[in-house]
């Protein structure tokens, strides 16, 4: 059941890949990474979340957005808007009841989303991904100018307006914010860990993965009754 299988979906902009794990029936997880260098250090760290998940009987997706992962849409080309249309077109292919999960940047991707709820892991608003971005800003030569580099990644000034606005979703319905303890702001619970998002190298933390596993699977059993 936990065995980790490869698939596809079509949004109306295209087709991206995603990862599946756990059974094919009852409520099923969309897993968000966050975007651009926190997705490669959170990864491994992600996967084992939803591997621990489906050996309790959750079903979970892991998709590529336009513009991340493995995705055809190159960096430069990417737009919050097309990651949300796809997004929220991932949920109406699934047709299950359907829970998000996000770590950081990753809130952002379902705003638009019919969800029966969602879990959020250090939520971040795209002027805070911006200002940390801005850190690592370079001016490349060989870019055009309606785009920047930042850390490697190549983004257009229209993929930077969507964010300088962008909040992930804080309307009606089931919502359940988690952040570390060395994070002071407010959330429902915090737990004792390293950020994982500030290493340098792409890590894990398995103990970790279980209690936020545990915490998602309690979370989903409360929202089911």
């Amino acid at each position: 059941m936990t065995a980790l299988r490869f698939d596809t979906y079509d949004w109306s902009g295209g087709g991206e890949a995603m990862l599946r794990f756990g059974p094919d029936a009852g409520p099923i997880v969309i897993a968000a990474l966050p975007l651009f260098e926190e997705a490669n250090r959170t990864r491994q760290f992600l996967v084992a979340i939803l591997r621990a998940l489906a050996v309790h009987g959750i079903g979970s997706v892991l998709p590529d957005l336009p513009g991340t992962g493995e995705s055809v849409v190159v960096t430069a080309e990417a737009r919050l808007r097309d990651q949300r249309t796809a997004y929220t077109e991932l949920v109406q292919y699934l047709n299950r009841n359907t829970y998000s999960i996000s770590i950081r940047s990753g809130a952002l991707f379902d705003t638009d989303a019919a969800l029966a709820g969602r879990w959020q892991l250090s939520a971040q608003t795209g002027e805070d991904l911006l200002r940390e971005l801005d850190r690592t800003r370079t001016t490349s030569r060989s870019a055009p100018a309606n785009e920047t580099e930042y850390a490697g990644n190549t983004l257009s000034r229209e993929m930077l307006a969507d964010l300088r606005d962008a909040t992930p979703y804080a309307g009606d319905g089931r919502l359940r914010g988690i952040r570390l303890e060395s994070d002071p702001r407010h959330a429902d619970v915090k737990y004792a860990a390293s950020p994982l998002w500030r290493q340098s190298e792409p890590d894990n933390d398995t103990a970790l993965a279980q209690i936020l596993a545990e915490d998602i699977l309690h979370w989903i059993a409360s929202c089911e009754r």
